[in-house]
């Protein structure tokens, strides 16, 4: 009889795990969960954003300005601060359109020479407001601002991998699957063999050791004692780079009679890994710039 597990849910940064009902609920084949927000490999170690000069403000909010946009953009997981670009800084220009009663917020973004490679547009303001400035106004216009900012970003970033053979959209990633831990019984080791072999089905080149990864996946386990004698068993599977930035997550999460799996994982370690193999999947593809629902049709 093959043990069941609960529903996964995919997720970027944020603990969001979704159960189920009964002693081991049917898993949701082929269903890795919810999609997780984008999050986009940055250009460059950090997006230099220098207070703008061409936008009909003061040295004070053009700092300010630039201030809020930077949180707005670290918010999306964009790495920015304000500062005077560097040499190899990709940075942000900020600047306005006027257009009679309005101006338009304009933000470009250029690489280390200067050259413009996107340009997001933000939310018209009226000229009597703009002229005023308060700190109200400048969070808005940075907060609406920030997401457009990031999907330009996304755009460009994967314009360049389409055009570099070696980039992780031409090619499969190399994914080192680190030991599994906190599990009892055999499931450190059951986890550890059974995710390594459903994700390498998949297609990123499954390693055993960081050297030459592009990411890192490392399973957590807990199991915490609950009442009527149950357990409530949670697994996240962690995706980082080598440099331990995390790029996303897949948790699973159930509840099961207390020491169901303290000697022997068998068929469950199976039904999980293949689980958490797609959503660890999804994680890996979109950071490569694809589309996991495109990629899954293409391959069918």
């Amino acid at each position: 009889m093959i043990a069941r597990f609960g529903r996964l849910a995919m997720i970027p940064f944020a603990c969001l795990a979704l159960s189920a009902c009964g002693d081991l609920p049917e898993p949701f084949l082929g269903n890795p969960g919810a999609n997780a927000r984008r999050l986009a490999q940055p250009l460059s170690p950090l997006l230099a954003v220098p207070p703008g000069s061409d936008t009909l403000l003061p040295d004070a909010a053009n700092q300010e300005l630039a201030k809020q946009i930077a949180l707005a953009l670290q918010a999306t997981e964009v790495p920015a601060m304000v500062r005077t670009p560097a040499d190899t800084d990709w940075r942000l220009v900020t600047r306005v359109e006027h257009d009679g009663a309005f101006v338009t917020p304009m933000f470009s973004i250029q690489n280390p020479e200067g050259k413009e490679e996107g340009v997001a547009q933000g939310e018209q303001v009226p000229l009597s407001a703009w002229a005023h400035a308060d700190q109200a106004l400048l969070t808005q216009v940075a907060a609406e601002a920030g997401p457009r900012i990031g999907a330009v970003l996304t755009s460009i970033r994967v314009s360049h991998d389409k055009a570099d053979p070696g980039s992780l959209y031409n090619r499969a990633a190399k994914v080192d699957v680190a030991d599994v831990t906190g599990a009892p019984g055999d499931g450190n080791v059951a986890l550890t063999q059974q995710l390594r072999a459903r994700l390498a089905v998949l297609g990123p080149v499954v390693l055993t050791t960081p050297s030459g990864a592009d990411f890192i996946v490392q399973g957590e386990v807990k199991v915490v004692p609950i009442p009527k004698h149950q357990e409530r068993v949670e697994i996240q599977w962690i995706v980082k780079t080598p440099s331990g930035d995390e790029r996303g997550r897949v948790v699973q999460l159930n509840e099961i009679p207390a020491g169901t799996l303290s000697r022997y994982w068998g068929d469950v370690a199976v039904v999980v890994a293949t689980e958490a193999s797609n959503g660890v999947n999804d994680v890996i593809l979109r950071q490569a710039g694809h589309d996991p629902n495109e990629t899954k049709k293409a391959a069918n």
